[in-house]
């Protein structure tokens, strides 16, 4: 009777050894998913600001104000517009009106 008293006194020991080794495991992950879940909810506030902010630049007067200060853009008229008309004979034709003056036609090469 004392040898099976020693074995199962080994295996309540192995199994309280096992137990606490579960546990501590059990409590690192819980406490690494608690991190992740921080950093997923600090991640989709930083989201949610930079959509704010990428709608923010992208209004229409701001691309606007954008595209006249720094690429010296200016709106279309009819004065500075190019059109560029196919021709059978000659190959593409470019007419431009310039300043409301006579359309000045280049002809391009033949492809």
């Amino acid at each position: 009777m004392t040898r099976l008293n020693i074995y199962l006194l080994l295996a309540v020991l192995a199994s309280a050894l096992y137990l606490v080794g579960v546990q501590y495991e059990s409590r690192r992950v819980f406490s690494e998913l608690d991190k992740a879940r921080t950093q997923e909810r600090r991640l989709e506030s930083e989201n949610e600001r930079l959509q704010v902010e990428r709608r923010a630049q992208a209004t229409p007067l701001r691309v606007e104000k954008l595209a006249k200060e720094q690429l010296q853009m200016r709106t279309v008229t009819p004065a500075i517009t190019d059109y560029v008309m196919a021709n059978g004979a000659s190959g593409a034709s470019t007419v431009s009106a310039v300043n409301g003056t006579q359309p000045a036609v280049k002809t391009g090469a033949t492809p």
